[in-house]
């Protein structure tokens, strides 16, 4: 799969997903595995106005590519800064998202509210490609709901306009991040166009990763929700797709180790109680195959500072909870 300068096989990359894909996330799954990353969506109207929140969602480490920072909106002109201000950073691309389905993003006719506008997303989208020497990619859906299905048509306009790769994330805007994901799409995409297509949505499992490729005939995957329950996932998908089979599960040890790992880089790139208090959000997933894992998630929420979460899970490595989980 080629994105500009990039050559990859079967590429499987992290989602953009906010306040979860920051620095320290995606460094811990790009150790895990991940073979491309992007920065949580960033928003033009706030790079434009010089938003520190905006600016800082931007800054990443070398170590983390290849990467791309993908940015929002709904105005041509605004879009185009944000793409500079973008390129000034020297990603390996910038991708446009066109498929988030939140409410406040979708009044702003930015995210998937450019699929009920497919003339705009067009001058939106080339008016980006032409300002930047970059790749530029884009994120979107199938449609806006089952009714109004016209993947197929946006992505050979985006080819036109010289997009670089596209990801389809295989649900519609209403089904949001529910119910099922139609792969039924991609094959119909693949005959039409020769940019790269990426798949997104519903890829939770290793098995699933590699029935997508399978099916599909798609370039890359990218999982989402996967990796927010599960980091490992990257190194257990590629060893499956090498080996037919699932490697031995992760050990408590190095799951402890992995998150205290993840949650001092949140406190170096974040400051301490910062650091801590947005790292609570990756607990559940940490802790979802340990017994009791409610009520150690409860007990470690209770912490704003590091060493005595770090304290709590040396304890708890040793625990007799510890023992009962590695029998497990």
């Amino acid at each position: 799969m080629k994105i500009g300068k990039l050559n990859l096989d079967r590429p499987i990359a992290l989602a953009p997903m906010e306040s979860v894909t920051d620095l320290s996330f995606r460094l811990i799954c790009k150790q895990l595995g991940a073979d491309i990353v992007y920065s949580e969506f960033v928003s033009s109207e706030g790079l434009i106005r010089k938003s520190d929140k905006a600016l800082r969602k931007m800054q990443f480490l070398e170590e983390e590519r290849p990467i791309g920072i993908q940015i929002y909106g709904g105005i041509e002109s605004s879009m185009i800064t944000a793409a500079k201000i973008s390129q000034e950073l020297s990603p390996d691309f910038i991708d446009i998202n066109a498929g988030c389905w939140v409410k406040n993003v979708v009044k702003q006719n930015a995210g998937a509210a450019l699929l009920k506008d497919i003339l705009l997303m067009e001058k939106l989208i080339s008016g980006v490609v032409l300002s930047v020497q970059l790749p530029v990619t884009v994120k979107t859906r199938l449609g806006w709901d089952t009714d109004n299905i016209k993947i197929v048509e946006v992505a050979k306009m985006l080819e036109t306009i010289g997009v670089a790769a596209l990801t389809v994330h295989c649900r519609t805007r209403v089904q949001a991040h529910k119910g099922d994901v139609d792969y039924s799409w991609i094959p119909k995409i693949k005959e039409k166009v020769k940019i790269p297509i990426i798949v997104n949505g519903g890829i939770t499992t290793p098995e699933i990763a590699a029935r997508v490729f399978e099916s599909t005939g798609c370039d890359g995957i990218m999982i989402g929700q996967g990796a927010i329950n599960n980091p490992f996932i990257f190194r257990e998908t590629k060893y499956y797709m090498q080996n037919g089979e699932l490697p031995q599960p992760i050990s408590l040890n190095e799951k402890i180790e992995v998150m205290k790992k993840h949650l001092k880089l949140s406190v170096i790139h974040k400051g301490e109680k910062r650091g801590v208090i947005e790292f609570r959000k990756h607990y559940s997933g940490y802790l979802h195959s340990f017994p009791n894992a409610a009520r150690i998630r409860s007990e470690l929420m209770k912490f704003t500072e590091l060493e005595p979460i770090l304290d709590n899970l040396d304890k708890l490595l040793h625990s007799d909870e510890a023992e009962i989980s590695i029998k497990l």
